[in-house]
Parts: structure tokens; sequence; C-alpha cells
């Protein structure tokens, strides 16, 4: 058991789960930028620049209309992704929050203590 507790413990250190949502966010914002340019920058670009070469009446190529469709699944899929992750990271951080909330035991009064507590009782009467 000792090696599913170290791994748990190096699986679940602050900076492994961090990286780990760079990671995935990074990939699907990735996919948000290329489908930008891809999808919208591009075309509307390279459109007006076939027209100014007199080019337009070329084959009609699969990147010469704007896929506005394309950029909003991949929009809608970086939030689901994100929602995803900011779901899984809350429930890692609550149980991270629930086992150091965890109350420790009153230390025990020292001897000293003890005396002193003696003495002001003894007073008090």
């Amino acid at each position: 058991m000792g090696f599913v507790k170290e791994f748990k413990a190096f699986a679940l250190k602050g900076n492994v789960v961090d990286l780990a949502v760079a990671v995935v966010i990074g990939a699907a914002f990735g996919a948000i930028v290329s489908s930008l340019v891809d999808d919208v920058i591009t075309p509307l670009l390279l459109t007006p620049a076939l027209k100014a070469a007199n080019a337009e009446n070329i084959e009609k190529l699969a990147w010469g209309t704007v896929k506005y469709g394309k950029f909003l699944a991949a929009v809608i899929k970086f939030i689901v992704v994100a929602l995803v992750l900011f779901g899984v990271i809350k429930a890692i951080n609550a149980a991270k929050d629930k086992e150091a909330e965890a109350p420790a035991a009153p230390p025990e009064p020292s001897s000293t203590d003890k005396l002193l507590m003696e003495i002001r009782d003894s007073l008090k009467k």
C-alpha cells in the first residue's frame, strides 16, 4: 500500500494538477485559435486577395468560405472542457480542504499550566 499512497500524494500535488490542467486547456485553446485562423481569418483575407488578382473563379476550395460553425463548435468544446476541469479541480481542492480542516485535538496543558490553574482555583476560593 505504500506505493499507492505515495503515488496519490505525488499525483495530487498542486504542481502536477496545475500542469495537467494547463496542458488540457492549452490543447483546447489551440483548437480555438486554429479554427479562428483556418475558418475565419484566412477566408476573410484570402477572398479579397483572390478578387484583386482576378482569380476568384478557381475551383471552390474548402478554405474559400468562412466556416463560423466550426469556430463556434471549437469555442463550445473549449467551454465544456474548461467547465469539466473546473469541476474536477474544485472537487480536488474540496478534498484537500477537508483533510486540512480536520481539527487537531487541543494539546493537554503542561504541568506548569496545571499548577497555575490549581493556584488560580485556590485563590478564587
